[in-house]
């Protein structure tokens, strides 16, 4: 078989926490209302791409689960093979889980706080910096995902957002500069053609999953 399969990434829908802008981190906090109501939109959305979903990750929390459960119940019967993966966990953000991020901008000031959010290598106290992230989500794809799509399989990984943008810096070989600027809002979809002997992208494309975004964070 050529052509690989097709790698879908999807940011899990609102959390309790996102709705009141606090920082979950490892913390293991389900869906808001609006996050379970979100995930039938997103599975409309996916539906129109027309590929077919072979294997879907999630990570250990409960949040992503609860996304990607929702998204397969609403598309219907399925033959989608669900595994977990605790290496595509959220970022731990130490002694900042638990607190509201504006109360914490307010401390820090708006030049520290961007940094301790998008920052490459910005360290924070018994936590983890987007470089550690990315290692271990990084050796994560190489070992569990890449071979299924080798094998000509679709995959989703329903994930967290620095979680999902240190994958999307590798898949896109961006510097510590441009990973920065990137976003990946709760719902959003990127779908990623991806080259067989490297495991980076080849293409990728961004889906407008259509749910209104409350919540930035």
């Amino acid at each position: 078989m050529n052509e690989t399969g097709r790698l879908i990434l999807v940011r899990h829908a609102e959390s309790i926490w996102n709705a009141k802008g606090v920082w979950s981190g490892i913390t293991d906090i389900g869906l808001s209302e609006k996050g379970k109501s979100d995930c039938p939109i997103v599975a409309e959305a996916l539906r129109k791409t027309a590929i077919r979903i072979d294997v879907a990750f999630h990570t250990e929390q409960i949040r992503t689960e609860e996304t990607l459960m929702g998204i397969l119940q609403a598309m219907g019967p399925n033959n989608v093979r669900v595994l977990r993966e605790a290496r595509f966990n959220e970022r731990n953000y130490g002694e900042y889980t638990g607190m509201d991020k504006w109360k914490v901008k307010e401390q820090l000031g708006q030049e520290r706080f961007d940094q301790v959010r998008r920052g490459w290598d910005v360290p924070i106290p018994n936590g983890e910096t987007l470089k550690q992230v990315c290692e271990r989500v990084v050796a994560a794809y190489s070992e569990r995902v890449l071979p299924l799509l080798q094998e000509g399989k679709n995959v989703m990984i329903v994930g967290h957002g620095n979680g999902l943008r240190a994958l999307m810096k590798h898949l896109q070989s961006m510097s510590e500069k441009e990973i920065e600027g990137l976003e990946m809002m709760m719902n959003q979809i990127v779908i990623y053609s991806i080259d067989r002997e490297t495991g980076l992208a080849r293409a990728s494309e961004v889906i407008d999953s259509g749910v209104e975004i409350s919540s930035r964070f």
